[in-house]
């Protein structure tokens, strides 16, 4: 069956990693650390909410990921909107808000269900 969840932060996590690379040759370390970092737990979550014991570890997993989507979110506008970065010609903005929306909805839809319970 196919988890679009997994499969995008996949991408997205193999993305980072580009794009870290490409910091890191530009000398800029500690952002290309946290970058990495969080951009690739975004993945770790949403694997470990997969083997959650309970739909309350899940959401849990879950709202893992959504904290490190926008810490992620962050790093990339600081990147961004500093003049002395490389442009995101990868389109990681873009990215990241495509994997918010699918983790968003896997969250919201889990929060209805367990309120209708």
């Amino acid at each position: 069956m196919k988890n679009t969840a997994k499969e995008k932060s996949i991408e997205f996590a193999l993305l980072i990693i580009e794009y870290c690379e490409i910091l890191e040759e530009k000398r800029k370390y500690v952002i290309s650390k946290q970058l990495l970092k969080v951009g690739t737990s975004i993945g770790t979550s949403v694997r470990e909410a997969q083997n959650a014991e309970s739909k309350i570890d899940f959401m849990h997993q879950i709202k893992i990921a959504t904290n490190e989507l926008e810490e992620t979110k962050y790093w990339l506008i600081l990147c961004n909107k500093s003049k002395s970065y490389p442009n995101d010609k990868l389109n990681l903005t873009e990215k990241v808000n495509e994997l918010g929306l699918i983790i968003y909805k896997i969250l919201s839809t889990n929060k209805n269900s367990i309120k209708n319970k």
